[in-house]
């Protein structure tokens, strides 16, 4: 299996995942932008689409941010250059990109975010950046001159006046043109800058993974919904300290114990990392269909007359062997437990946007996983097209 235009899964993954840029010539050669830039300007209206405008000056300030959505008027106040608009989730507001998608699942799915559309006139920039998250960036129309190179981090000087982590003095170390089907990736912390040469969109293929802070705080926030009745530290080998005030290192490590116990249980581990890595973004990208399926037969006979099912464009599936007897389905920050010939399902419903029909047809034959696949599309993971 290779990446996109590029060297085979194995050797990008040892060799530049997260360690170095990549520059891939021709990487989607038959691409072409899926959105118009009035399309994107629509899309930014919209009360729920994330979007955002980056002007390269305003009132005397450089480098100024709007959020959306936006009246359509103020697209039309815009100065000639120096701006950029950003779209958010486009993949799940444009159904057609969800082969694009698919093509970047030799990362994992827990692991892959959206993608964003940027468009810019000439000289439109958002700013010498850095990331904390790896990115694609891929050419959809026009061409754009990246600068890249170079370790930042949050000690990088920073322009002053402006909402945005602009760099300040930063000084690339190489400089490419990307044009239509052309393809950078970038790992975490590698500074870059992208300027427009001529109208140009670029879809960003981005990544996410949950913070230290994240995994700490949702982890123990998790265990403390599951617990039962509140226990206390308890110490019924207490000696009297020599002085009161002293906590000693018997306390210390009695609460280490606590903490120690609560991570050897690895299963409510995988059950709190796939229900909060698939969990959507916001409340509006999983919604249930207008007209519910009422009944498991309803969805065998759609899929005998030709229909398919697809995901949500916003819905995550994974899933994870719990043990030889379980295996643990994530959707959507829901979690399903499956046992014995269950299992199987779990594997074709992640693998891809319009899962294997054939498969999911013979599936139907068990009432129980018939049902599970009903309360997804009821709940609005899954629709059939």
């Amino acid at each position: 299996m290779r990446i996109p235009g590029g060297p085979d899964v194995d050797t990008f993954l040892s060799e530049y995942w997260q360690k170095k840029p990549l520059v891939i010539r021709g990487a989607f050669p038959e691409l072409a932008s899926p959105v118009s830039p009035d399309e994107l300007a629509g899309l930014a209206c919209e009360p729920t689409v994330e979007s955002r405008l980056v002007l390269d000056e305003k009132d005397g300030k450089p480098w100024q941010l709007e959020n959306g959505p936006f009246d359509p008027e103020r697209f039309s106040d815009l100065p000639a250059t120096g701006w950029t608009l950003l779209v958010q989730g486009l993949d799940h507001w444009v159904p057609e990109l969800a082969p694009l998608l698919d093509r970047f699942r030799f990362i994992p799915n827990w692991r892959l975010d959206d993608i964003m559309a940027s468009y810019a006139p000439e000289g439109g920039s958002v700013g010498p950046h850095f990331d904390q998250y790896d990115v694609f960036l891929l050419q959809a129309e026009g061409c754009r001159e990246w600068h890249f190179g170079g370790h930042c981090d949050e000690q990088s000087p920073r322009v002053a006046e402006t909402p945005l982590r602009i760099l300040k003095d930063w000084q690339p170390e190489e400089t490419v043109l990307l044009e239509p089907g052309d393809m950078l990736y970038l790992p975490p912390g590698i500074g870059h800058h992208g300027i427009a040469r001529g109208d140009c969109v670029t879809l960003s293929v981005g990544f996410r993974a949950p913070s230290h802070d994240d995994i700490l705080t949702g982890f123990s926030d998790f265990l403390c919904e599951q617990a039962g009745a509140e226990q206390l530290l308890r110490d019924p080998d207490l000696t009297a300290p020599e002085n009161p005030g002293e906590i000693g290192p018997e306390a210390i490590d009695r609460a280490a114990s606590v903490l120690e116990d609560q991570l050897r249980r690895r299963r409510e581990l995988a059950l709190w990392f796939g229900q909060y890595t698939t969990a959507p973004k916001n409340d509006s990208i999983v919604i249930p269909p207008d007209a519910p399926l009422p009944e498991p037969n309803a969805l065998r006979e759609a899929l005998d007359s030709g229909q398919t099912l697809r995901w949500n464009e916003g819905s995550r599936f994974a899933w994870h062997r719990l043990s030889d007897e379980e295996t643990a389905l994530f959707v959507d920050g829901e979690r399903f437990i499956l046992r014995e010939d269950a299992r199987a399902i779990a594997p074709v419903l992640c693998a891809g946007h319009q899962p294997d029909p054939a498969a999911l047809r013979a599936f139907c034959d068990d009432p129980a996983l018939a049902g599970l696949m009903t309360n997804l599309v009821n709940h609005g993971s899954l629709y059939l097209e």
